[in-house]
């Protein structure tokens, strides 16, 4: 392992390391949930406060 490491160039692992989160760019999005299907138990931020979503309706 260490004989790889010595092999590749500091340049080489500081790009590796900066585009790990670009690919995070390019995976699907998920799906915009349907307002019918709910959970009502789910919990969620908004504006800094952490609800469940049965409290706001």
């Amino acid at each position: 392992m260490s004989r790889f490491i010595r092999r590749i160039s500091r340049r080489a692992i500081v790009q590796a390391l900066i585009t790990l989160p670009a690919l995070s760019l390019f995976r699907n999005p998920p799906a915009p949930a349907n307002p019918d299907e709910i959970d009502r138990d789910e919990i969620v931020e908004i504006n800094g406060w952490i609800l469940r979503r049965s409290d706001l309706a």
